[in-house]
């Protein structure tokens, strides 16, 4: 328990005290974020915001999960484990895809940043490098950091990617993480679009995994085989990074909370969209993600609405997408928006914790009568 109070307080104070000396870096170079001229009109006074604060929310995370993991090995118990490495190494790797798109528009001066073809090559070497390496380092009792079963709030035995057998079956597990990394990692970055939406909902949804991989932990198959026990393979160390992810973005939302002095960038929110689909796929709950991050489901659903209808009718269903646009259109101020929106999001991630308890207290249940 020590160690996910100290990644969480690290990367808090990280955060916290990076992110004005970012401000400060591109204020005195004038490098600031351009603004869609098609965008709500009360935003036109944040152009020239400094962009890429998403360097601290990933400072941050290192940091506190570097932090947590000095402490255990102070006291003798094992640090960084597989399945952190794996799910880390994926922020990060997402976190440099952000970080090549701001820099190009910031420091080579294109607007349009990183081309699409260069996002999509990057995000499916990226799925493909996280879907095997999650398939490996099985430990003492076979468990390797993932599985190939789609899971809830564990996994789903009748729904097994490798069923079908060999390389096909394989393929189609690894097609399956793509679809997750791009969803989500894309879902994260279209939130972001007001001054704290991103931060503060991820915040929520990091406290909601912090609690699930926490309570994996003490109901651990390997450290407490019984009814209800957990088959992930290095929970607390997944509680550590949610932790981390938690601090960070609470940290950074002190300076990005409406009037924004910053905005974390696709730096920040492709590599928080990595963190939530890694710890989503490690901690066997892809389809329970889907509940605690509801917000970033309807608002890349929105986009894919907008889209389609256009396309096929010609009509937009929403004023302008992605969704938070639509009320800031109908007249709704910006923080109105937001902290709407972020109730919504306390109230899904409630949901969702509710149900992983709830399944576990029928499962216990089940076995006493």
């Amino acid at each position: 328990m020590v160690q996910i109070f100290i990644a969480g307080a690290v990367s808090f104070l990280v955060a916290i005290f990076t992110t004005p000396v970012l401000i400060r870096y591109f204020n005195r170079r004038e490098m600031g974020q351009e603004i869609r001229e098609d965008g709500p009109k009360s935003h036109a006074r944040k152009r020239g915001t400094p962009t890429m604060g998403g360097i601290a929310i990933i400072a941050g995370i290192v940091a506190g999960y570097v932090a947590s993991g000095v402490f255990s090995l102070s006291t003798g118990h094992r640090v960084f484990s597989a399945s952190g490495l794996i799910v880390l190494g994926l922020t990060l790797a997402l976190g440099a895809v952000g970080f090549a798109d701001d820099g190009i528009k910031l420091f080579m001066r294109r607007n349009l940043g990183l081309s699409e073809s260069g996002k999509l090559i990057s995000q499916l070497v990226i799925a493909l490098a996280f879907g095997i390496l999650v398939l490996q380092f099985p430990d003492e009792a076979g468990l390797t950091p993932a599985s190939t079963n789609l899971s809830f709030v564990r996994d789903l035995p009748t729904i097994d990617f490798a069923v079908v057998g060999g390389f096909i079956g394989v393929a189609m597990f690894l097609v399956f993480i793509y679809f997750l990394l791009a969803a989500w990692s894309n879902a994260v970055n279209l939130t972001d679009g007001l001054d704290g939406l991103a931060a503060g909902t991820t915040a929520l949804v990091m406290a909601a995994y912090t609690g699930i991989t926490f309570w994996q932990f003490r109901n651990s198959c390997a450290a407490a085989p019984g009814p209800g026990c957990y088959d992930v393979r290095d929970p607390l160390d997944l509680a550590v990074l949610a932790a981390a992810g938690f601090g960070a973005c609470v940290g950074f939302l002190w300076w990005n909370a409406a009037p924004a002095k910053i905005f974390m960038g696709d730096t920040g929110s492709l590599a928080l969209g990595g963190l939530v689909a890694g710890l989503s796929v490690t901690s066997k709950t892809e389809l329970l993600m889907v509940i605690i991050g509801a917000l970033f489901v309807i608002e890349a659903a929105s986009v894919v609405i907008q889209v389609v209808s256009f396309k096929t009718t010609g009509k937009r269903v929403f004023r302008m997408a992605p969704f938070h646009h639509h009320f800031e259109n109908g007249g709704w101020a910006e923080t109105t928006v937001v902290i709407r929106f972020w109730l919504l999001t306390a109230m899904s991630a409630a949901t969702g914790f509710a149900l992983f308890y709830g399944e576990w207290l029928t499962k216990v249940g089940a076995t006493l009568s």
